[in-house]
């Protein structure tokens, strides 16, 4: 529980939630694969872009994998994904939508599997962290999303427990990681996935994007924290 034993954290996944770079990512491994000689349809690709690299590499080159060629494929998506670090783009409304969340008293805080440096550029795209509280990436946890470790280092970072957080992300890995954690996952649709998959997933509400999100966020699991 936290200190005040009130306030309540709305966790925000970043890529595909907040930030437009769900296809950047795609096309991103799609050309990391190529070079290593793999040949993968973006459409699979796609699928499983937010979940871990180390998941999505045991995807795409096998549970016995050579260590090195993992090591190189990673190498070669960040060095291809970060060319368009100076271009990221927000989703609409989702510097608002934090913003809000921090006004009606959620403690904000960003949890995202990419690396550090990765997230930073992200937030600096977003333009909104007068209203986050904290951040956990990959590089804080020891085991990648679908498993729980990347969640329940948010609820660490913002000193609450899971029946008092709200989880915001667009991708299957996100909900399923979520429930592990015992936090509500909202869905968004701007990482790609249909309505059905995250609902199926386990998603207890599902918005077209973080605008939509916000129009709505009165009526919402997010319209006030436990015991406002």
């Amino acid at each position: 529980m936290s200190r005040d034993g009130t306030r309540g954290a709305a966790i925000f996944d970043v890529d595909g939630t907040l930030v437009d770079t769900t296809y950047l990512h795609t096309v991103a491994w799609w050309e990391a694969l190529r070079q290593s000689g793999r040949r993968v349809p973006m459409s699979l690709i796609h699928r499983t872009i937010g979940m871990g690299s180390d998941q999505l590499l045991k995807r795409f080159l096998g549970e016995d994998h050579d260590p090195e060629e993992a090591a190189s494929v990673s190498a070669a998506h960040r060095t291809l994904y970060a060319e368009y670090w100076p271009r990221l783009a927000p989703l609409d409304g989702a510097a608002d939508l934090l913003r809000a969340c921090a006004e009606r008293g959620w403690t904000v805080v960003l949890a995202s599997s990419a690396h550090g440096d990765e997230l930073g550029a992200m937030r600096r795209a977003v333009g909104a962290d007068e209203a986050v509280t904290a951040a956990t990436s990959s590089d804080d946890v020891e085991a990648s999303k679908p498993a729980p470790d990347l969640v329940t280092s948010a609820l660490a970072r913002a000193e609450v427990a899971p029946d008092r957080a709200v989880f915001v992300g667009d991708t299957v890995w996100d909900v399923v990681a979520c429930e592990r954690a015992g936090v509500p996952c909202l869905g968004v649709l701007s990482g790609g996935l249909t309505r059905q998959e995250l609902l199926e997933a386990g998603a207890v509400e599902v918005y077209e994007n973080p605008a939509d999100l916000l129009a709505r966020l009165d009526g919402s699991p997010l319209g006030r924290p436990p015991g406002a």
